[in-house]
């Protein structure tokens, strides 16, 4: 059973043997970045800390998961990351035993900032049961698409709103999609330099090149965990519409496969706010 845990930007999966809590984006180190601008920050980290060891105290999870982009410094490691990234980890495995970090696009180098109790994942992801876990800025593994659902970050998605006065509020949402298997399964192919004719068994030929049946039928996009980062308004309209600046959020996304029309959006503490559709103009 995969669920939400409200109003937190996570999610706890729950297994005949285990329990998996899930979050995405921490992004540690991201004040180094304003600090550069001359905007002085101080670290964020310690209080991200005491949010997920509340969490970890409320789910008693067995196990902890990490969807990506851990750090903020995409290749290189800054100072403050060799100091809070070591501190963050250990005091998690102080109470969880089995904690995993699927590499994200900003994980460049993250490896010899993490205990030696940390498994390290590619950004390819793992599957849990029925779910697969990805990052989002790469393709999942071909064993994710033989899943019921798929789980990614990387998108920081927003919603925002606009009153008559021109204010502007946004706030972090999830967003749950359907998948359409014969797109996903075109397109996985296609990255992997195989052509199919317009009338082809995709789903047949993906069987034959990777030796998997796809089953995949539905894409959970995560809110980030870090409080202070930005998000993507991915109710924009006009020029700045999602849908047309997507291209670099990730191959899963750009497929085609993804019905983020009528993706349905929902606030950390469980409001549907309705479909990305129906909040279009708002924001």
């Amino acid at each position: 059973m995969l669920t939400p845990v409200q109003p937190y930007p996570a999610l706890l999966l729950r297994t005949r043997t285990q329990r998996t809590l899930v979050i995405a984006d921490l992004h540690i180190g991201w004040e180094v970045a304003l600090a550069q601008q001359g905007i002085h920050v101080p670290s964020q980290t310690p209080k991200m800390l005491k949010k997920l060891l509340q969490l970890t105290d409320l789910c008693k999870p067995s196990s902890l998961l990490f969807l990506g982009d851990v750090k903020h410094t995409i290749a290189k490691v800054e100072l403050e990351e060799w100091r809070d990234i070591p501190e963050f980890f250990e005091a998690l495995t102080d109470k969880v035993n089995d904690i995993r970090v699927i590499l994200g696009n900003h994980d460049g180098n993250l490896e010899p900032l993490l205990p030696e109790k940390v498994q390290i994942q590619p950004s390819t992801g793992l599957a849990i049961g029925n779910v697969g876990f990805f990052h989002g800025n790469a393709w999942p593994a071909p064993e994710l698409l033989a899943c019921r659902s798929l789980v990614m970050g990387h998108v920081h998605p927003t919603v925002a709103f606009r009153d008559p006065l021109g204010f502007r509020i946004t706030a972090q949402v999830w967003v749950k999609a359907k998948l359409n298997k014969e797109k996903l399964a075109k397109a996985f192919l296609r990255s992997l330099g195989v052509k199919t004719e317009s009338n082809a068994d995709v789903t047949t030929l993906l069987r034959q090149h990777s030796n998997v049946r796809i089953k995949v039928s539905e894409l959970f996009i995560m809110p980030y965990f870090n409080d202070f980062l930005g998000g993507r308004a991915i109710n924009r309209s006009g020029r700045d519409r999602y849908s047309r600046s997507i291209e670099y959020l990730g191959p899963v996304l750009r497929s085609g496969s993804v019905d983020l029309d009528n993706a349905e959006t929902y606030l950390l503490d469980g409001t549907f706010l309705g479909t990305i559709n129906q909040l279009r103009g708002l924001g």
